[in-house]
């Protein structure tokens, strides 16, 4: 039993992120283990803080060592591999090794720092309180003396087909105090067990066998010898908009559960979990476990548990999911592979793919990456062979892709049209309203009217904690600050700066909803974005009650692009897009071409054709023309070409460090301090590709009071790389100038910081 153990605490700075040294009492021998919870008594004071365990039997570093306070149940401790995914962070992500426990089990898992009941003795408690319930099961015979009554023959005659909870028995009509009467008779024994919680309970299971089309069983036959195969292997299911990948993945897990493996799932988006859960939930019923931040904290952690105790076979979710601790692991698909809701933008700053990656290589699993429009390092990966590349080209069921219509709004202004939504528009979604059908309208900005600008000095209205314009939602009749959510209510009619008339204009989803109903008065419109959306469960409830037909027209932020599918859609449209073509970062192009592939081809797929309308300032913008052909090959060969011409991923590794502080000239100077410790440091290595621009003010200069700058430093992406950073950033706290700006090391960012 160990008698010391080495222990990481919560609330480290980067530099004193080590293992401390404690004690362990000998009654708490037999529960401390690696990857146990613990509370210790930590600096002068002995404070009790929160720690893991990651060593045992550690040398101590004195005599005199401290003894912990106490140590949470085996249960809660961390598996193996979860462990090796605690070091895996943080030697990938430049994160503390308590950001990265938390990272890997969810909230309602983890422990605090509490007093006893003498209020003074520190102990452990759980975020959560544990959720346990009766289980009952049949342990003897029931005596026909006196006679037993009829619940009591009932309730013997349930349980002698195994063991049942109070809930499932008082779902029959069996009452606690007949269990409790046979308990006491000896004929049934009563255990606690944890509360399961089946969610989604209500989806019926469909035993129908899942029938591939030609093209479909190519795609499967395949990617099947790297499911077979014990070894690690990864592929990417590159399929057109339509082409049903989706059943390729539910025919995989199908044989990936024949084989006694298990399967991980992941969605980037909230919104389209309900869609994939529905089709994993009616096929494969209760050994679907779900993870994602709808969930709130005790679905969430009872989730988790079952997936612990071994009660799941596949696990759906978002990002976090991937951290589900699921063993044996036969199978992991991310669907959309190329969405940027994959990337954690807080620490640890880790990207989906890249752990999924690593247990797929301890695992022996087969990674499949998937999606319309892969990013550009997975498609160029594919093509040279690192990755399997299997391609579906055709629409399931032999459906053409949509026809699509490219509407000069410079023309339409000038020609007197001075609404948003284009004549040409107008026209089709009359059309579609006549004919019964369903339109879908993606416009990239929820709020009202999108900015404040003075009518004199041209001035716009920026919140006054961040360098950002604010934007008027007419709901509540106030401007928000989409960063920081200062608001100012009543609005200002006056320009702060000079006194002039501020005018409003812009146009988000609001705005948008609100146009809708005045062309259409008789069409019901559903807004789908972060606002109407805030509620638990609204994606789920909405997106049904758009697949029932209670709405005609969906108009949304980038939620209503991806993945999802509904028979009567025929009509897309993709209003004010063009913010998005002349954004920072060098993946501007592909996001717009992804956004615009994925949301046509929501339109037409079943049996009526799609037609989609993209409006634009610049109807010759070639990533808008190859987008709407759906002609993802020429658009990888030009963008390929301009990542090679400026030397971005997957010709280099990015890395973004970011700085932020309260004062813009302090913030300034540990940046361009930061990067003089770099240069002396990869001095020391002279054949270390490196090239470092910058620091620069961040593309938003200011957010909530904090002036942010960044160094972009393109690298080869190794462990070389990374423990050059790591020395730099400890030189950094040795000059004690994190009090000046905090630093944050990204190297999963598109430069956008």
């Amino acid at each position: 039993m160990p008698k010391t153990v080495g222990v990481a605490v919560s609330n480290a700075t980067f530099h004193f992120d080590k293992l401390y040294t404690y004690a362990v009492m000998p009654d708490q021998q037999e529960a401390v283990r690696l990857g146990s919870m613990v509370l210790v008594p930590f600096g002068r004071g002995s404070r009790a803080r929160m720690g893991v365990v990651l060593a045992c039997d550690e040398e101590p570093e004195h005599a005199k060592l401290k003894y912990l306070f106490d140590v949470a149940p085996a249960s809660a401790c961390l598996t193996p591999e979860l462990l090796r995914l605690v070091h895996f962070l943080k030697e990938r992500t430049f994160c503390t090794y308590y950001e990265a426990v938390k990272a890997v089990i969810p909230y309602g898992a983890q422990y605090k720092p509490a007093l006893a009941a003498d209020g003074v003795t520190p102990v452990l408690q759980k975020q959560l309180t544990r959720h346990t319930e009766n289980s009952y099961k049949l342990v003897g015979a029931l005596q026909q003396k006196p006679k037993p009554t009829a619940k009591q023959l009932a309730a013997v005659a349930l349980l002698s087909g195994g063991e049942r909870t109070q809930n499932e028995m008082e779902a029959h009509g069996i009452t606690k105090a007949v269990l409790d009467n046979l308990c006491a008779k000896g004929v049934v024994e009563c255990s606690k067990v944890n509360k399961s919680i089946d969610l989604y309970s209500s989806i019926p299971l469909k035993n129908e066998p899942i029938t591939l089309t030609a093209q479909q069983q190519a795609a499967y036959d395949a990617l099947l010898p790297g499911l077979e195969d014990t070894a690690p292997h990864s592929a990417l299911l590159y399929g057109v908009t339509g082409s049903g990948k989706t059943l390729v993945f539910l025919k995989l897990i199908e044989r990936c559960l024949a084989l006694g493996r298990r399967a991980l799932v992941l969605v980037p988006e909230i919104s389209l979990t309900p869609q994939m859960i529905l089709r994993l939930k009616s096929r494969f019923g209760r050994r679907v476990a779900v993870q994602h931040s709808a969930l709130n904290h005790t679905e969430r952690l009872l989730q988790w548990q079952m997936i612990q105790d071994g009660g799941a076979d596949i696990v759906v979710g978002t990002r976090s999911a991937v951290f589900a601790p699921l063993e044996n692991i036969g199978l992991v698909i991310i669907d959309e592979e190329q969405e940027h809701t994959y990337r954690s933008e807080s620490a640890p700053r880790y990207a989906a793919q890249e752990v999924a990656r690593q247990r797929a290589a301890e695992n022996g699993s087969l990674l499949l990456l998937a999606s319309a429009t892969p990013s550009t390092e997975s498609f160029y990966a594919a093509r040279n062979g690192r990755t399997q590349l299997v391609r579906l080209t055709q629409r399931y069921g032999g459906n053409p892709l949509p026809s699509v219509q490219i509407v000069d709004m410079r023309a339409e202004l000038a020609s007197g049209n001075p609404r948003e939504i284009s004549l040409a528009m107008e026209d089709a979604i009359r059309r579609n309203l006549d004919a019964g059908r369903q339109t879908i309208l993606l416009l990239n900005r929820r709020g009202y009217q999108t900015m404040a600008q003075c009518d004199d000095c041209r001035e716009v209205l920026k919140c006054p904690k961040c360098s950002v314009p604010m934007v008027y939602h007419k709901a509540g009749h106030k401007l928000l600050c989409h960063y920081c959510g200062t608001q100012l209510d009543p609005p200002p009619k006056t320009c702060p700066a000079c006194g002039g008339k501020l005018l409003y204009r812009g146009f988000g989803t609001q705005k948008a909803e609100e146009e809708l109903a005045q062309l259409f008065p008789e069409a019901r419109v559903l807004r789908m974005d972060q606002d109407s959306t805030a509620a638990k469960d609204a994606h789920e409830k909405l997106l049904a009650r758009f697949a029932r037909h209670e709405y005609d027209i969906m108009v949304g932020t980038q939620m209503v692009a991806k993945g999802l599918d509904f028979e009567d859609v025929t009509l897309v449209g993709v209003l004010g897009i063009d913010s998005l073509l002349f954004a920072q970062g060098f993946r501007a192009y592909e996001t717009v071409f992804s956004l615009i592939t994925q949301v046509v081809g929501r339109s037409g797929r079943a049996k009526d054709p799609g037609f989609a309308i993209i409006q634009t300032t610049d109807p010759d913008n070639p990533v808008l023309n190859l987008a709407a052909a759906q002609d993802y090959d020429a658009f990888f060969e030009q963008e390929i070409a301009y990542r090679k011409l400026g030397l971005y991923p997957p010709f280099c590794g990015l890395c973004v460090v970011g700085f932020s502080g309260p004062k813009e000239i302090e913030v300034a100077r540990a940046a361009a301090r930061f990067s003089a410790l770099l240069g002396r440091q990869a001095a020391q290595q002279p054949d270390l590709p490196l090239r470092v621009l910058g620091p620069t003010p961040g593309n938003i200069e200011k957010i909530n009071e904090n002036y942010r700058y960044k160094l972009t430093i393109k690298c080869r992406a190794d462990k070389r790389f990374r423990d050059l950073v790591r020395q730099t950033l400890g030189l950094y706290e040795q000059e004690k100038l994190p009090a000046k700006a905090t630093v944050v090391v990204d190297m999963h960012s598109d430069g956008d910081i």
